[in-house]
């Protein structure tokens, strides 16, 4: 008989709960003994012949780790019920002989033809679009019984194969998982189950979400309409909570699989994709997993600057507070075809490894090993080019390898301790998203304003969230447009501050409550206290506007733009204020002293330079030294702490040019060449070079 889609849907909110407790809880992030590094290798896209050729040339270059698997459900069981795991075991043996570890994916995110012919009812059907059909990996319906069903039988029989191979020592779940728009009639159905829990009767969620508005109130929760036309904002937040839901869900759900069958001494993760994506909310899914990974793609030749290494790493350490994967990163050129095509120059390949391993990563894996011949993704390229032979990135890759043999223990493990955070907040996306204030600035633009100007002030960040603020960590937290907020969210950042913290925070921040609903009280509602100011109107600006008089010496760049809120003033002093007639009555930023800290706001969107300049003195303000923003043009810094108690201070040279400077921290020697490095002595880098300066342990 059939399961019910429905009865197999109802109550996900509690199914996520139940599923992280019973797993995520027992999550325990592993220690490795060195940098893990190598790339994902798919025996099964090539000729079998390459099988010992490809690990002779890994162990020549040094590798110690491969990814496998994840694409491979249909070459697993190639019929219904048919399975073929010998070839796969070649590969986890080879591995083995080499000395190499292998991290197993479970293939549940692209489905064998033969079960898309059998059940075309599992791909995913979204809002008033034609159900997806066979073609794209990512299009099943991750709700879908049938579905579930045959991949808990793959996913079973794969780990209970593998799970005492000596290679095997660790599983990826799935792999860069998103909902995709799933929005058939069971999971609709699903989603009014989870109304009914959530709110118990229509009158609360009436009242949440203000339904007597166009009379849309409902008497029962089957009278909610489906997800197609609704426009209420209440409505549309907690609809993609709940596809988020269906993520965490879903991959939960394959950690207490694996969980059951692996032994104790293999880890699991699961590989996001890169930055911030908006379809998942990953610090749940981070509970589930003992280690997070992430996916990491960045510019190459002269568009490297590290900045999106540094983004994505500060992401994923800080989803547990620990060390983090990449599972995959650039190794030649990248794309769905053959344009844009920019080869790495000498060293960049080697920067980009220690920019990961300096930003807390303790793996470093390319996609891939070797360039396809066919497919999508012809021409992303891996270690090895299209002829399959060693050519310049393969040499890079084995001098990187080779280096890391001998400094990769000293620097696995290692810990961040920064003093600056950024609180993200993926519902605030969402509303301002629903509701925007601009055609073309949105929640992430100021965010990436902000992470864009602390990158180049040299500040490294860390991320907070609503789920576990951990505020009292910082010095300094950095608010963007916090338009979604419980009460309880921020009466705690209003502790933070009267704590004795430093906040700054930008417009639109508690405006709304957890259901996307205007607050009743006067804006900012209850950062009221810690903002000291109110505020009743607000206007969009046609034009950009100046400050008067410059305040932040930010010359040309001395204007805002797009919006400005009519902040009226009770215990905060004004920063700025408009240059203009009628809003210059008004400041554009303001700080206020509460307690024992201080919040800084901005009323309106800031210049790039203008930014750099108000963010420079918040950081003073909380006492966070700007130690190296005198770095010259294109040299990054990164700090650390090792596993041994030692301090490490990492220089990139993100430019074509030779850069010197001299160091100003203890003494110490550089990891990768043996030298010693004076305080105040001078660090030379060559074009795209690095130092790694390991702080002397007093004796």
């Amino acid at each position: 008989m059939r399961p019910s889609p429905l009865r197999a849907m109802a109550g996900i909110t509690v199914a996520v709960l139940t599923v992280l407790a019973s797993s995520g809880l027992r999550a325990q992030t592993p220690k490795f003994d060195t940098i893990l590094y190598g790339a994902s290798y798919y025996w099964e896209y090539m000729p079998t012949e390459r099988l010992e050729k490809d690990f002779e040339l890994m162990e020549k270059a040094g590798i110690s780790f491969i990814r496998v698997g994840e694409s491979t459900w249909g070459v697993l069981e190639p019929s219904d019920g048919r399975f073929d795991f010998d070839w796969l075991g070649r590969v986890l043996d080879r591995a083995h002989r080499a000395g190499i570890k292998v991290i197993l994916g479970t293939p549940t995110y692209s489905i064998p033809a033969w079960l898309f012919k059998k059940h075309p009812e599992i791909q995913v059907k979204q809002t008033g679009l034609p159900r997806y059909t066979y073609g794209l990996r990512q299009m099943s319906d991750l709700t879908h019984p049938v579905y579930r069903r045959y991949a808990e039988r793959i996913i079973r029989k794969l780990v209970a194969r593998f799970r005492d191979h000596p290679a095997v020592v660790g599983y990826q779940l799935d792999n860069e998982t998103h909902h995709s728009g799933t929005a058939d009639s069971h999971v609709q159905a699903a989603f009014r189950e989870r109304l009914r829990r959530k709110f118990v009767t229509p009158d609360a969620l009436n009242k949440a979400w203000g339904l007597n508005y166009w009379g849309q109130r409902v008497n029962a929760f089957d009278e909610v309409p489906p997800r197609d036309g609704a426009l209420n904002p209440g409505y549309r937040l907690e609809w993609e909570r709940f596809l988020q839901d269906v993520v965490t869900e879903f991959l939960s759900w394959q950690a207490a699989i694996v969980r059951g069958l692996k032994r104790p001494d293999q880890f699991i993760t699961h590989d996001f994709c890169g930055g911030l994506p908006p379809d998942v909310r990953q610090v749940e899914i981070a509970r589930a997993v003992d280690v997070p990974a992430v996916n990491v793609y960045f510019g190459l030749q002269d568009d490297m600057t590290g900045l999106e290494i540094a983004f994505s790493g500060d992401i994923n350490r800080s989803l547990k507070g620990s060390n983090y994967l990449v599972t995959e990163t650039t190794a030649q050129t990248t794309g769905w075809s053959s344009e844009g095509q920019y080869p790495p120059y000498d060293g960049q390949l080697r920067l980009a490894a220690y920019a990961h391993v300096l930003s807390g990563a303790n793996l470093v894996g390319y996609w891939h090993w070797h360039s396809l011949h066919f497919g999508q993704e012809t021409y992303w390229k891996g270690v090895l080019g299209h002829d399959l032979e060693p050519g310049r990135a393969y040499r890079e890759v084995t001098r990187i390898a080779g280096e890391l043999r001998k400094v990769g223990p000293v620097l696995a493990n290692l810990k961040k301790k920064n003093r600056v955070a950024i609180l993200y907040s993926l519902d605030s996306l969402h509303a301002l998203s629903a509701m925007p204030f601009d055609a073309k600035t949105g929640y992430m633009t100021l965010l990436d304003q902000l992470y864009r100007t602390l990158y180049g002030l040299n500040i490294e960040t860390d991320f907070v969230y609503p789920e576990e603020p951990r505020f009292s960590d910082y010095a300094l937290v950095i608010v963007p447009a916090l338009y979604i907020a419980a009460d309880g969210l921020l009466r705690k950042l209003s502790d933070y501050v009267k704590g004795g913290g430093h906040v700054l925070m930008t417009f639109k921040s508690g405006f709304s409550d957890e259901n996307a609903t205007v607050r009743w009280a006067t804006a900012p509602g209850p950062l009221r206290e810690a903002c000291g100011f109110s505020y009743q109107e607000f206007t969009n600006l046609k034009q950009p506007l100046r400050l008067k008089g410059d305040p932040f010496r930010a010359g040309e760049a001395n204007r805002v733009s797009v919006w400005a809120e009519y902040l009226m003033p009770e215990t905060c002093r004004g920063l700025a204020f408009y240059d203009h007639p009628v809003f210059g009555a008004y400041p554009a930023i303001t700080r206020n002293e509460f307690g024992k800290g201080v919040l800084t706001y901005e009323g309106t969107v800031l210049s790039d330079v203008l930014q750099e300049k108000v963010v420079a003195d918040c950081l003073n303000e909380a006492g966070i030294l700007l130690a190296d923003a005198a770095l010259p043009p294109g040299v990054k810094a990164k700090h650390a702490v090792l596993a041994d108690g030692a301090e490490v201070h990492a220089y990139f040279n993100f430019s074509d040019g030779k850069r010197e400077f001299a160091y100003s921290l203890e003494n110490g020697r550089d990891v990768l060449t043996g030298k010693p490095v004076a305080r105040a002595g001078k660090i030379t880098l060559g074009p795209w070079d690095l130092a790694i300066v390991r702080v002397d342990i007093p004796k």
